[in-house]
């Protein structure tokens, strides 16, 4: 066995090097996209499980008497709206980071087997050059492709990356918002169990920078 690696391992050095050279840059890539996509995969998406909540509020509110707090039952209501739109559109943009990522992976792998593919043709014209051969116009004319493809490969991959963490910051702005109002609706509840005002002021003021995250969002 060691002989037969032996002998075969000056042919197989310059190819490898080669190959090495040629797919290395995509290689890591795709293992780090591999590893983001796992990450995309294992992100729940944000949910608004507040419903109990809600029908509490309502029920206070009519209980009270006073004018406010039919309001502040108005302000819970649009709140767990935004919340239920905030957490659609961040469900939507983590899947679409996700596709984005795989397409991306793709992408990479097939820049790997251009790469691959350049390297083995590399290696055998150095090989011929070195027995003091000329290698074929048709070597080096694929020799040529390849790296024409690799370019193109390479930016349609570079693109499917930037969509892809586009998307990923537009989910986290839609979690934060989403987080935002759920503290807002949870505040309105303490504002009518305690009937006093400046919990109602602290939940308008929460939900109003979940809508400055949910804004940011939808402005890209």
């Amino acid at each position: 066995m060691r002989l037969l690696e032996n002998s075969g391992a000056t042919g197989r050095s310059a190819a490898g090097t080669a190959v090495v050279a040629g797919a290395r840059g995509g290689s890591i890539r795709a293992l780090a996209l591999a590893a983001g996509s796992v990450t995309l995969r294992d992100m729940e998406n944000p949910e608004v499980p507040l419903e109990d909540v809600q029908k509490h509020i309502e029920e206070h509110a009519h209980k009270g008497g006073e004018k406010w707090m039919s309001a502040v039952a108005l302000s819970t209501a649009l709140l767990a709206a935004l919340a239920a739109i905030a957490s659609l559109l961040a469900g939507d943009h983590s899947n679409e980071a996700m596709i984005c990522q795989i397409r991306s992976s793709d992408h990479w792998s097939h820049y790997q087997a251009k790469g691959i593919k350049a390297g083995q043709l590399a290696a055998k014209m150095e090989m011929l050059e070195a027995l003091e051969k000329t290698p074929a116009e048709a070597d080096r004319t694929k020799m040529k492709g390849y790296a024409e493809d690799q370019k193109g490969i390479r930016e349609l991959a570079e693109k499917a990356e930037g969509e892809a963490e586009r998307h990923l910051r537009a989910h986290v702005k839609l979690a934060r918002a989403v987080t935002l109002f759920q503290i807002a609706i949870a505040v309105s509840a303490i504002c009518l169990l305690t009937r006093r005002r400046i919990f109602w002021a602290a939940s308008l003021a929460a939900g109003a920078a979940g809508l400055v995250f949910l804004t940011m969002a939808a402005a890209g």
